[in-house]
């Protein structure tokens, strides 16, 4: 009996330590409760931390106003989550617009991609290639973000991006140029026709503008219609809804912006001129006023030697059918999400986030007006940007640009028309003849 028990005994301990040598890949043969309790603990910690890319576009090039508040609202949000890389791609303006339509046709859209809302990115939104992000707006979204700033990435009552400034054109001007001269800021068409005048004798350019980027050009165009029509007629005949863009008004506005051209109000060389290039003459205080956006402010602050010498005004009055108060702008630069995104909920939620920040930092830098609640200092945002914020605040309307306004197809057309005014290829009737034709109005 104690040599059958010897051999069990010895069975066992044979069988124990061929079972050990199975399971000998394991880096150690002696793993306590404690030892089990940490490895789940780090398996937990590299789910939660999984690498993650999520892919932008935008146009805030380096050499872009916008650049800083873009770079700084994305190293707070990676900072805030641990494992998230936003890799941003950025391209200049004009050729942006080619790209993100060919992009959203060829299903090549990014997680989280820069767009202009209203007319713009309509067609996007019908293709069903961008998330609707109601779901995603949360309570404490809305408390700062008003939703009237959202009207332009809604579409039938439904949110499909959301925004982070309320930019406005104004006409910035060189204080130090004019007081030198002596001559008054223009209130009206005609005052600007007798400033341009004045400074063309002196030698001075009057207005600094980029042909070759027709969004530069399409911004003194787009400022001073509005000025001759008042943004109801303007809308409705840009949306086609009722009004004809062959009109006396818009014949007006397009006959205005041909007499600047005629008496050389512009910087010469404009139709090879990018508007980096010409706002650098417009820093460089060579030319007196220039009619852009209020992020130009931000660029003045960072490129002009004497950022003092700078204000702003709104653009002139040009009839009685506008307000010196209406102003062309709005809160349409959006941010949306590719509905075929992998990471669909992150870039959602990184989407709001990135727009939140971007307003803080673009309004601390001067370069926009803020759509999102202010909750932070800006006592050193400079005299001229909250001199434009006010305007903002104080607007009669918005009317977003042309461009953006209609359909892209409709919006293409209008600029290879203003190219051609401008070079004097077209007339004035014309041009708004066949703008009324494109229109179907």
């Amino acid at each position: 009996m104690k040599s059958k028990l010897f051999y069990i005994l010895l069975s066992v301990s044979m069988l124990a330590s061929l079972l050990n040598g199975c399971g000998s890949s394991s880096t150690s043969t002696s793993i306590d409760k404690n030892a089990i309790t940490e490895t789940k603990e780090n398996s937990e910690t590299s789910i939660e931390t999984k690498e993650t890319t999520l892919t932008l576009w935008s146009i805030a090039t380096e050499s872009d106003s916008f650049n800083h508040a873009y770079v700084q609202a994305i190293e707070d949000f990676q900072t805030a989550n641990p494992g998230v890389t936003i890799k941003m791609e950025t391209y200049e303006n004009q050729s942006y617009k080619t790209k993100i339509k060919s992009a959203v046709a060829a299903n090549e859209l990014p997680d989280i991609f820069y767009t202009w809302g209203g007319g713009f990115s309509k067609s996007f939104i019908e293709s069903g290639k961008v998330l609707p992000l109601d779901d995603y707006f949360t309570e404490e979204y809305k408390k700062q973000l008003p939703q009237a700033a959202l009207t332009y990435a809604t579409y039938d009552g439904k949110l499909y991006g959301t925004t982070f400034t309320t930019p406005i054109s104004v006409l910035f001007y060189n204080k130090k140029l004019f007081q030198e001269n002596q001559i008054e800021v223009p209130e009206t068409f005609d005052n600007l026709i007798d400033v341009c005048a004045t400074f063309r004798g002196k030698g001075i350019t009057p207005i600094g503008i980029s042909a070759k980027d027709t969004w530069v050009l399409a911004m003194t165009h787009d400022a001073l219609t509005l000025k001759y029509t008042g943004p109801d007629k303007l809308v409705n005949a840009l949306t086609k809804n009722g009004q004809s863009y062959d009109d006396p008004d818009f014949l007006n506005s397009a006959t205005a912006f041909s007499q600047l051209v005629e008496m050389g109000a512009f910087s010469e060389g404009a139709a090879g001129l990018s508007n980096d290039e010409a706002t650098a003459m417009f820093y460089g205080e060579k030319v007196a006023m220039f009619i852009s956006g209020s992020f130009l402010a931000g660029s003045i602050q960072e490129n002009a030697d004497h950022p003092e010498n700078f204000d702003a005004v709104p653009v002139p009055i040009c009839s009685d059918n506008a307000k010196i108060t209406d102003f062309m702008g709005g809160a349409v630069d959006t941010l949306m999400v590719n509905a075929q995104s992998q990471n669909k909920d992150l870039a959602a939620k990184a989407a709001f986030e990135l727009a939140r920040s971007i307003s803080k930092y673009a309004y601390l830098d001067g370069t926009g007006v803020a759509a999102w609640e202010k909750d932070y200092d800006d006592s050193n945002v400079s005299d001229l940007s909250k001199k434009i914020a006010d305007y903002a605040a104080n607007a009669t309307s918005f009317t977003i640009w042309f461009d953006t306004l209609m359909d892209a197809d409709d919006a293409g057309e209008y600029l290879s028309l203003l190219q051609q005014l401008y070079s004097a290829d077209i007339s004035p009737n014309d041009f708004t003849k066949a703008m009324a034709n494109q229109l179907g109005n």
